[in-house]
């Protein structure tokens, strides 16, 4: 009789693709690495908002907001459209609004301690 080990059952890795996708990730976790930026994001992966919304919403004022709002959308996290004078910024990779997700789940629940 043959015993079913971990081992047996797993399917082989695939080391160099492991490798690029944990590099994918360094960078997002990077990028969620700062406060500012996890605060912005927080506020996209609710609705979409304008600057002077994010700005009131976060506390963080120019040029601070801009900066971090430009490192957003050059890393493609976010996305802007133009609405007469108004930019608005929405979250524009899903995989970022599944990591907010999470991380307010984890971090944000009302009641909730570590």
């Amino acid at each position: 009789m043959s015993s079913n080990t971990a081992e047996e059952t797993l399917p082989p890795l695939d080391l160099q693709a492991m490798r690029a996708h944990a590099g994918e990730a360094v960078a997002m976790l990077k990028l969620l690495g700062n406060e500012d930026r996890l605060l912005l994001l927080c506020q996209l992966s609710m609705q979409e908002r304008t600057v002077g919304e994010l700005e009131q919403l976060t506390g963080i004022t120019q040029p601070t907001l801009s900066q971090q709002l430009g490192v957003l959308r050059r890393e493609g996290l976010v996305a802007t459209r133009r609405e007469g004078k108004f930019i608005w910024y929405q979250l524009a990779d899903q995989r970022a609004l599944q990591l907010m997700q999470t991380v307010h789940q984890l971090f944000c629940q009302p009641g909730e301690e570590a």
